[in-house]
């Protein structure tokens, strides 16, 4: 069997309980967390040494608090008020944790879907999609300059993709994209502040996969990280971040054999929205 997962962020128990829900068999099965692993719930620990012993039965995304883990742990970025990182931060197997998390993907095509944290760009199709994601894979892998890239990895420009963008210009926006993105232009001018429901999106902006022009369209793509969005199902769409560290659920799907079975677990409240 065949699942994808949504947001965890530090979230454990109801990890494993829906593990033990499906009678999940890292033998048999395959699990796919859609990024943001870690962060504002209680056990990212838990989480991150659950989900690497799993071993090859799992394939995890990076989301914006994963990467935001790394630049901590690196020294380059402060804590913030909400952050509960304190335990991986400490813990004796830090640096092999660490490690582990800078080689997870950003991006992954595989059983007919595409898998990000957070969305594409309009003008991207899969294939870009996965070839950018890779650029900035290689960079976090670089055990000399991944310090670096993530120095340089911060901040909310550029804001639109152009194929012209190099340097750490390009890696930004490819960051932003895949773990940041809610709302854009028809053009791909990304938004940042704005995180309520599609439904509010800021004038002149709308939600990157209602883009009419997006060359993704018609490729099933299954994300994360918009939880005020919850569970959304298209034909070619699956939003499975539906708030389980705000009290929410954790929300994962069944796809194998071309079916969407959801599997829902009731979360308790971990932190309180704003």
């Amino acid at each position: 069997m065949i699942y994808l997962v949504g947001d965890l962020q530090g979230c454990c128990d109801p990890l494993k309980r829906l593990l033990a829900s499906v009678g999940f068999s890292a033998s048999r099965d395959r699990l796919y967390v859609l990024g943001d692993l870690v962060n504002r719930g209680p056990c990212s620990l838990e989480v991150l040494r659950l989900l690497r012993h799993l071993g090859d039965a799992a394939t995890c995304l990076l989301g914006n608090h994963d990467l935001h883990l790394l630049a901590v742990a690196a020294g380059l970025r402060a804590p913030h008020r909400s952050d509960t990182l304190h335990e991986v931060l400490n813990a004796p197997d830090r640096d092999a944790l660490l490690e582990w998390v800078r080689y997870r993907r950003l991006a992954v095509q595989e059983h007919g879907w595409l898998m990000v944290h957070a969305g594409v760009a309009p003008s991207w199709d899969a294939a870009l999609t996965l070839q950018l994601a890779a650029e900035v894979e290689e960079c976090l892998r670089d055990h000399r300059h991944h310090r670096e890239f993530l120095r340089e990895m911060y901040g909310n420009q550029p804001a639109r993709w152009s194929d012209e963008l190099q340097g750490h210009d390009r890696l930004r926006n490819v960051v932003n994209t895949l773990t940041r993105i809610r709302f854009c232009t028809p053009d791909g001018h990304l938004e940042f502040a704005a995180k309520e429901s599609a439904e509010k999106a800021p004038e002149g902006y709308m939600p990157w996969f209602d883009v009419p022009s997006r060359k993704t369209a018609g490729t099933p793509v299954a994300f994360g990280h918009w939880s005020t969005l919850g569970l959304v199902q298209r034909d070619d769409l699956l939003a499975l971040d539906t708030g389980c560290v705000w009290g929410g659920r954790l929300t994962a799907c069944r796809i194998d054999g071309g079916r969407r079975e959801i599997i829902q677990i009731e979360c308790e409240q971990a932190q309180r929205p704003g």
